[in-house]
């Protein structure tokens, strides 16, 4: 079956936690348009900062690793297949899905900011890298900029 996932380039979203196997059925349609919205509202903080983005990056290792629908990385990160830490990852959450289960990991490997999109309920959620945990703030420390002047920018509809 994983053969065919890959054949057919379904896996593209997969994602191996610890060893195990997690498949993750393409997004809605609605999925990219907020990733994109986000992606938008986002990037004229992010140049500025040296930050370069990213669509669905390996965060982790061969054996372990998760899969953001965004990521923006410091320009001097080298590219590769798996990379070990982003600045900033961006979750679509999805009826279901396992986005707010990552916390731990994206912890672990250092990742300073996670964004969780919450289409349903037209909010994002921002939260920073606070010894080891992540806090909800109101503003993104690394990027220089408010969480309401994004969640204004972004088309909900």
């Amino acid at each position: 079956m994983l053969d065919e996932r890959r054949r057919l380039d379904q896996d593209r979203r997969d994602e191996v936690w610890q060893g195990e196997y997690h498949m993750a059925p393409g997004p809605h349609r609605r999925h990219g348009q907020l990733d994109h919205e986000v992606l938008f509202a986002v990037r004229p903080a992010a140049r500025p900062a040296g930050l370069i983005s990213a669509a669905t990056p390996n965060i982790g290792g061969p054996d372990d690793f998760r899969v953001p629908d965004h990521a923006w990385f410091r320009a001097d990160q080298a590219a590769a297949v798996f990379l070990p830490t982003a600045a900033v990852v961006v979750e679509i959450a999805s009826p279901g899905d396992e986005s707010w289960l990552k916390f731990d990991f994206y912890a672990g490997h250092g990742v300073d900011e996670v964004v969780i999109v919450d289409g349903e309920a037209g909010r994002l959620h921002w939260f920073v890298l606070r010894g080891g945990a992540y806090e909800a703030a109101e503003r993104s420390e690394l990027l220089d900029l408010d969480v309401a002047v994004v969640q204004e920018a972004i088309d909900w509809s």
